[in-house]
């Protein structure tokens, strides 16, 4: 695949925690100015049938190259957008810092994965809603935020890559969805490392809004 001659096409939410990731790693690459976005609502049970035409999936985000190839889901988007540039990238190349890398990207996409689990229980009916899962992923969420409290160090005194910004989007969503869990309370260093997450104009290029 060769690179793009012209605007990519993101179909796209401000709600999405996994098109904010693409936004923000656009950002971080440099590449914001050759993206343009469309406004895309997904989920629920409707079918999306023209984004199902390019992504069967009917997700986003989706991305739209000019030679008409389709990319999705987040991951392999920020990859792809990690080769357009010559900076510092968010996908190392050498090991074990690739490791590390692809490690905590998991971590924080597998929080993200969680959440909106959550969220989509609270829309189903309260007599079909499981408070055993609700409680196992509120578990898993807690358990995630203090492992991180343990690494907020290392994240802070390593370069910036696709973990830290899983991480970083991860914890955003929990405040954005989940302001009760206060997650900050006993995590101070995780708390002054997603602080500085927060500072960085990528981020603050592309703050989630509920349009609801």
């Amino acid at each position: 695949m060769t690179a793009p001659v012209g605007p990519m096409t993101l179909h796209w939410s401000p709600r999405s925690p996994y098109v904010r990731k693409v936004m923000i790693a656009a950002h971080e690459c440099g590449l914001q100015d050759r993206i343009q976005i469309v406004r895309t609502v997904t989920g629920g049970t409707t079918p999306h049938r023209e984004l199902m035409r390019i992504n069967p999936l009917g997700k986003i985000p989706t991305l739209e190259l000019p030679d008409g190839s389709v990319l999705y889901d987040s991951t392999v988007i920020i990859e792809y957008l990690d080769t357009l540039h010559t900076g510092p990238k968010l996908f190392p190349a050498a090991w074990p810092d690739r490791l590390l890398a692809l490690r905590r990207h998991a971590l924080g996409h597998g929080m993200i994965d969680t959440g909106l689990l959550l969220v989509g229980e609270r829309f189903r009916p309260a007599e079909t809603q499981s408070a055993p899962h609700r409680a196992l992923w509120e578990d898993k969420l807690r358990a995630c935020v203090d492992a991180l409290e343990q690494e907020a160090d290392a994240l802070a005194a390593s370069g910036f890559t696709i973990g830290h910004l899983a991480i970083g989007i991860a914890l955003a969503y929990l405040d954005f969805r989940f302001e009760p869990m206060q997650w900050r309370e006993g995590h101070p260093r995780l708390a002054a490392w997603h602080a500085s997450f927060n500072a960085r104009p990528s981020v603050q290029a592309n703050l989630p809004v509920d349009d609801r």
